[in-house]
């Protein structure tokens, strides 16, 4: 087991008589890209505002590279990065500007703020005031920033928010080429695709309670149901029948009709973590 980046030992965040974070146990590895799924609501970035010194826990352990929070938060504030879920840029500076300022506050070469632009596709929009900029420009120069001083930890809120496909995919695989670096990523996101494409593990979150936690690929292996959904066209009607081929009577009837029709259309049902959801809590994922 790899040394542990961030753990968390009954986690608890209350307002009042409601309970944000709920006993919260967890575990993230250095290295590691994890990810903190969960509808809104469910304590996602409560738990982030904890890890960055933002809001101190009701009750619990906190700790951050082997420092306890919120008693040694000097201690790892320049080791980690924090994408929030909103932007807060000098909105009358060019991109290249807003990073360099950041570069002078860390003592960083200013090099750094061209290799960031770079690494966020934001290099030829530097020279731009950030007014000017889209949505999704000012989320990938936030992402930028935070990434400036080469972070050991980076704690991304909704990261890929507001961001086209071509975006996504480019913020998706910075994530996944920081965590291969040895930085240790913290994702929380609603987006349960997201997870399912980068993350090493993700850990599932209801009402600020842990549901449950592991690798995509045995979330994959121990829920997804084997079902298949068959077109077909019989006497010029067009025709579905969805089948689970772990009932032998479901699975016949698939054989019979791949062997006496002619189907337009094969194909398997697609592993969904809503439907993980809704099984390991009875509740819809909103």
């Amino acid at each position: 087991m790899t040394p542990a980046a961030i753990e968390l030992r009954r986690l608890t965040v209350r307002y009042g008589s409601f309970r944000a974070v709920d006993a919260l146990d967890l575990r993230v590895g250095r290295g590691e890209l994890f990810g903190f799924l969960g509808p809104n609501g469910a304590g996602k970035t409560t738990t982030i505002r904890v890890l960055v010194g933002g809001l101190r826990p009701s009750s619990g352990d906190v700790r951050v590279a082997g420092c306890e929070l919120p008693r040694e938060f000097d201690r790892v504030r320049s080791l980690f990065g924090y994408v929030p879920d909103t932007e807060n840029h000098f909105e009358d500076l060019t991109g290249l500007e807003n990073l360099r300022f950041f570069a002078r506050l860390y003592g960083l070469p200013r090099s750094r703020a061209d290799e960031s632009l770079r690494r966020l596709e934001l290099d030829e929009a530097g020279s731009l005031p950030v007014r000017g900029y889209s949505k999704g420009m000012k989320r990938k120069l936030l992402i930028a920033r935070e990434i400036l001083h080469r972070p050991q930890i980076l704690y991304c809120d909704e990261p890929t928010a507001n961001l086209d496909a071509h975006s996504t995919e480019r913020v998706r695989d910075l994530l996944r080429e920081l965590a291969d670096e040895g930085t240790t990523v913290f994702l929380t996101t609603h987006d349960m695709d997201e997870v399912e494409a980068i993350c090493d593990r993700v850990a599932l979150l209801c009402r600020g309670r842990l549901v449950a936690c592991d690798t995509p690929a045995n979330f994959v292996a121990t829920h997804a149901e084997r079902r298949v959904s068959v077109h077909y066209d019989r006497d010029g009607s067009a025709r579905r029948e969805l089948l689970d081929l772990d009932q032998p009577e479901e699975r016949e009837r698939a054989a019979r009709l791949l062997a006496t029709e002619d189907p337009v259309r094969v194909h398997s049902i697609e592993f969904d973590f809503a439907d993980v959801f809704r099984k390991l809590t009875g509740q819809a994922y909103d």
